[in-house]
């Protein structure tokens, strides 16, 4: 078989782009704190490739707290409407400075001055606390540029194994397992 997990992936999510309602790049990611406690949450994959499957986020909130402890972890991407999921275990690895700039300069005005205001997973004692904080952060930029906060990048799942699961009638699903190896990669099936 030795079919390329990544190419197999962009045939997947291009289906998926055409079939979801929303969010055909949402993925639960699971990570761990240093005694093992897993935490998982949806977040959005915004890079994607042989480097692996990337996502951003605040450093400073419960999630980046938990990859700086501990880089392990895990990937799951469920598209329902084809009955397809995908999931992959790995490494985090930090993205570089020009693609974690890159995505922030991408993002609305909103969402960029929403990373300013917001100590992400941090507890809150109010709405109204952290709409005052938008306020200050929108009257600091005014209108000129919003820049990358210091706390704000991304990762990467660098993935070790990577499973591609199809929906069959009967239970009967078809899962195909590439693990990575000195040479690239292996592939083989899995029982349903």
């Amino acid at each position: 078989m030795a079919t390329d997990p990544f190419a197999l992936f962009e045939t997947w999510f291009a289906q998926a782009q055409e079939s979801e309602p929303n969010d055909p790049d949402a993925m639960a990611l699971a990570t761990s704190t240093p005694d093992g406690r897993p935490s998982v949450r949806i977040v959005l994959m915004r890079l994607r490739g042989p480097e692996g499957f990337g996502f951003f986020t605040n450093l400073e909130s419960r999630k980046g707290e938990e990859i700086a402890a501990n880089r392990a972890a895990a990937l799951c991407i469920h598209w329902k409407s084809l009955r397809k999921q995908v999931r992959a275990e790995g490494v985090l690895q930090p993205v570089t400075e020009a693609d974690a700039d890159a995505y922030f300069t991408s993002r609305s005005r909103d969402s960029r001055i929403g990373a300013w205001a917001s100590d992400q997973s941090r507890p809150l004692d109010q709405r109204e606390t952290f709409l005052g904080r938008i306020k200050q952060a929108t009257a600091r930029f005014g209108e000129g540029d919003v820049p990358r906060p210091p706390h704000w990048s991304g990762f990467r799942l660098v993935p070790e194994r990577i499973e591609f699961w199809e929906d069959r009638e009967f239970r009967l699903h078809h899962r195909r397992l590439f693990t990575r190896t000195d040479e690239g990669w292996s592939e083989g099936l899995l029982f349903p």
